[in-house]
């Protein structure tokens, strides 16, 4: 089983690249997904979240209100990584069940764990291949602007509260293009699929 690790920074087109492998045959596990998942009404992680930050962050269903949130994490890294400190440790714990399962059925499996915070929480050590989609933060940001809807300060917010391009380009063997379209991206994803069934198939080690 090759076993994937895929980051970028927000707003780079790491979704676009997580789709196209899925597309390819490989099983994503998505951990913002996951993330999602560990805070829903019942849960420990949502109840951890309410005790550490108040019930505002909650809506009038008793759901997780995410903006909320997220206008009190980010710009503030205290909070932030209290948060972080709550959702991680769930999110380790399903990701690593979901791959279990998927060796269970398939040992030769490629997974590709597409985790947003991949090198904030260091785990670029654990992963056969770390894929990073890459895109200058100016580009980034002026995306959270136009297609996502947020203010400019909350957009340089948001790229601030993650690391550093330098930093996920350090920790990459593989460095995927995010600043042009969709299709070049895509390409791109193809590229490196083909190079890795090559390598398996020649039984050369993935770097």
């Amino acid at each position: 089983m090759i076993r994937i690790g895929l980051t970028g920074g927000i707003a780079a087109g790491k979704s676009v690249a997580s789709t196209r492998f899925a597309e390819l045959g490989a099983v994503v596990i998505d951990h913002d997904v996951l993330a999602r998942e560990v805070v829903e009404p019942g849960t420990v992680g949502l109840d951890r979240v309410v005790e550490a930050f108040g019930p505002e962050v909650l809506i009038e269903d008793g759901s997780l209100d995410r903006p909320a949130l997220g206008h009190i994490v980010f710009g503030d890294r205290a909070r932030l990584d209290l948060l972080s400190s709550i959702i991680h440790p769930e999110v380790a714990r399903m990701s690593a069940e979901r791959e279990a399962a998927v060796a269970t059925a398939d040992a030769n499996a490629v997974v590709v764990h597409d985790i947003p915070l991949l090198v904030e929480t260091g785990q670029q050590e654990t992963f056969h291949v770390v894929v990073v989609v890459d895109a200058p933060a100016d580009l980034r940001i002026r995306r959270l602007v136009e297609k996502r809807g947020l203010d400019l300060p909350e957009a340089r917010r948001r790229v601030a509260s993650q690391a550093t391009d330098e930093a996920r380009l350090a920790a990459a063997d593989v460095v995927l293009p995010g600043a042009g379209d969709v299709s070049q991206l895509r390409a791109a994803v193809d590229a490196l699929w083909r190079r890795l069934q090559d390598e398996v198939e020649a039984e050369v080690p993935v770097p």
